[in-house]
């Protein structure tokens, strides 16, 4: 028998339905987003050749701690890691090992904390060293295309809208988007309605409206879109072995626009390319 008390402690589950979040939420949010932020800030010192995806996680781990927080990753699903360390060719979720970093790579590092219930979800890339201009650009125009598509996310517009802002921008540049993976509603929940696809057509999908929350994690390839997921169930890597970058924000949809939950304290929200 589930008693009110039981009922109310209960994890949320998807329900399918996009939930509507207040002024509080927005500053619950806020506070989680701007934790995992600062983790990443301080992740752009750290990241250099010879250091391992585990020491990176490892120091994800410490920092939540020590701030309250919980890596929403840790035991989800059967995942053991505190963070997703996503290498050149890995699309995403890529599993943090005792392997260290070598000149010239790239790296997405995807950290999501729980604090007071809420999840603060944010990716970034990482250049290692020095990296070439192939790279570099491929890291300017994912970037951009995250920062149209945040563009788009205002009320009256749809779902699609922010997926045609990214995927025209990107494919105006002779790469390509990944169609496997996608951006969600987030809150209390990790994972929640809507999915917001970084491909699409404007006017369709889902109408926005103030008070959503949801994030926006474009995965762009120098090559091909296909990927595929290795045998660990979690590493998904580029099908043609080519480049793959990606940067994610939380946002809030507001009366006029989006609160970006996850911008960067000190500016670094393209490490090693530039401040803005």
């Amino acid at each position: 028998m589930v008693t009110y008390i039981d009922a109310a402690e209960a994890p949320l589950k998807n329900t399918g339905q996009v939930r509507i979040y207040d002024q509080d939420d927005f500053a619950g949010m806020k506070k989680a987003g701007q934790l995992t932020a600062a983790c990443l800030d301080e992740l752009a010192e750290m990241v250099k050749p010879g250091v391992t995806t585990q020491e990176i996680d490892d120091f994800v781990f410490a920092y939540g701690e020590s701030h309250g927080a919980l890596p929403a990753t840790l035991n989800y699903r059967g995942y053991t890691k505190s963070s997703c360390t996503s290498i050149n060719h890995v699309v995403c979720h890529g599993i943090p090992n005792e392997k260290p970093l070598r000149e010239g790579d790239i790296v997405n590092i995807d950290v999501t904390f729980i604090l007071d219930g809420w999840h603060g979800d944010s990716s970034r890339m990482y250049p290692v060293g020095q990296i070439n201009r192939k790279a570099e650009r491929l890291l300017e125009i994912t970037y951009e295309s995250l920062m149209l598509g945040i563009e788009a996310a205002k009320p009256g517009n749809t779902t699609g809208d922010i997926g045609a802002a990214i995927q025209t921008f990107v494919e105006s540049h002779r790469y390509s988007v990944v169609r496997d993976f996608c951006g969600h509603g987030v809150g209390k929940l990790f994972h929640d309605t809507p999915n917001i696809l970084h491909y699409g057509r404007t006017g369709e999908g889902v109408e926005l409206k103030p008070g959503m929350i949801f994030t926006i994690e474009p995965m762009v390839n120098t090559g091909r879109p296909q990927v595929k997921v290795l045998s660990d169930g979690w590493t998904a890597v580029t099908r043609d072995r080519s480049l793959s970058a990606q940067y994610e924000h939380s946002i809030g949809i507001t009366q006029d626009g989006c609160e970006i939950f996850t911008l960067s304290p000190s500016g670094l929200h393209t490490p090693g390319l530039s401040k803005e």
